[in-house]
């Protein structure tokens, strides 16, 4: 057995015999760790050569899934979970990854094996306990090696193999630490094996960096069938899940769980809990319409304008692109003359929810225009639309389902694009058809 030493990019995987400042197959500076690998004697291994198949003579199995009996992740993962099926659940620390995936073990019935690498039997046990968790087919192992979880998987013959986290985890064959590009792309190779060889699902636990990717070989993103992204502030109090690949199902579902002291409840109805009548009457408030898969939801958009003091303007979001914030700022100024370009601009979207949907522009714009005019926007308008750098409103999809739920929260006006009339709307509230940003200003702040 012979040792030595090589390189592995962490951002791509690629090895190099010494260390070099920048990678030169993702361009990452900085990226490559040292680490030990062992290399033995050549030695004659046996295959079996594989036949290929006609597509027409495939045999399609039916597609059965096991319930979560958790209604958002289940409309995530497009009805429950495959067994045979790897998922990687990936976010923040603290987020409540650990939260999710015990309160899985919950159903009675459900045989689960929860291996934990960074928490003891006694810690998941005070927490299975907050959780009202009481399942006996529940078993706790707190170990790191991976060798003698598949070992005890094997004895047990779980339904669902929970493994926390993949960067905890080591096999003894590699010389390399944990959480090593060599020990999470083999830990993460023998847990796929395992799950098609019997037919188990299994869920991993990841990190992600400060960057917000999930720490470890791009490889670990390939090789799971679903991945996963628990996102939401820390200090607050709701969560989002995405999924961010899905080989059983769309990738465009969100759930939403608030988190509470008995665990994660999922939201049924999330517009509810993301609009607050606290705001009702102040300026820099207003509605907007977003779309998360088949999902419309109503969020609140919160801005501050004020006169610059410093030299340089500040321009902060949260929870919005800073980019097309900047965008929307410079189509303001150029089309409607408004002195955005010596004024601080904060914007806040309530609910600590990233919002992707480019139809939240519209609401975002007439919270900007409300703030710097100090003109209050009613809590029974709503707005959707995409604003284009010629300052036209642009039509978005699924603009009758973004109407229906205006119409469910008994909104009273909406403003939209007018490429989306007629047929996109229905009778029960004022439409307000907008071209460009002058007919907003015209219109709503007239």
């Amino acid at each position: 057995m012979k040792s030595k030493s090589i390189y592995i990019c962490q951002e791509c995987s690629y090895d190099s015999p010494k260390w070099i400042g920048k990678c030169p197959s993702c361009g990452a500076w900085n990226s490559f760790q040292e680490e030990i690998v062992s290399k033995s004697a050549g030695k004659v291994v046996t295959r079996v050569a594989s036949k290929a198949t006609a597509i027409t003579e495939i045999n399609q199995a039916p597609l059965d899934r096991i319930s979560a009996h958790d209604q958002e992740l289940d409309r995530v993962l497009g009805g429950g979970m495959v067994p045979g099926s790897v998922i990687l659940l990936a976010g923040e620390p603290g987020i409540g990854k650990s939260t999710l995936s015990l309160q899985l073990t919950r159903p009675t019935g459900r045989k689960v094996l929860y291996a934990s690498g960074e928490e003891s039997q006694q810690q998941l046990k005070l927490r299975a306990t907050r959780l009202q968790i009481d399942n006996p087919a529940c078993y706790i192992l707190d170990d790191t090696d991976l060798t003698t979880v598949l070992e005890q998987a094997k004895k047990i013959e779980p339904d669902l193999l929970i493994v926390d986290s993949i960067q905890t985890m080591r096999l003894d064959s590699l010389e390399s630490a944990p959480g090593t590009v060599t020990q999470i792309r083999e830990c993460t190779s023998q847990l796929q094996r395992y799950a098609k060889q019997y037919d188990r699902t299994v869920l991993i636990i990841g990190h992600i960096t400060k960057e917000g990717n999930i720490a470890g070989p791009k490889l670990l993103e390939h090789i799971v069938d679903v991945v996963l992204h628990f996102e939401g502030l820390r200090h607050n109090s709701y969560r989002m899940i995405r999924s961010h690949k899905n080989r059983f199902g769309s990738t465009q579902e969100i759930g939403v769980y608030e988190m509470l002291s008995t665990g994660l409840r999922a939201v049924d109805n999330p517009s509810e809990l993301l609009i607050s009548d606290e705001n009702s009457g102040l300026s820099g408030n207003t509605i907007g319409i977003l779309t998360e898969g088949q999902r419309p939801l109503m969020i609140e958009c919160q801005a501050l304008v004020t006169r610059a003091v410093y030299g340089t303007p500040q321009r902060s979001s949260t929870g919005y692109d800073a980019k097309r914030l900047s965008m929307l700022l410079a189509v303001l100024e150029k089309r409607c003359g408004l002195p955005l370009g010596s004024c601080d601009v904060f914007l806040n979207i309530v609910g600590g929810i990233r919002v992707q949907d480019p139809g939240l522009d519209l609401a975002v714009l007439a919270a900007i225009i409300s703030s710097l005019n100090d003109i209050p926007v009613s809590k029974r308008i709503c707005l959707f639309g995409e604003v284009g750098l010629s300052g036209e409103i642009r039509p978005v999809q699924k603009a009758e389902a973004r109407v229906a739920e205006a119409e469910r929260m008994n909104m009273d006006e909406i403003y939209l694009s007018r490429k989306n009339q007629p047929g996109d709307c229905a009778a029960g509230i004022q439409v307000h058809s907008l071209r460009n940003v002058e007919d907003l200003l015209e219109q709503l702040f007239a």
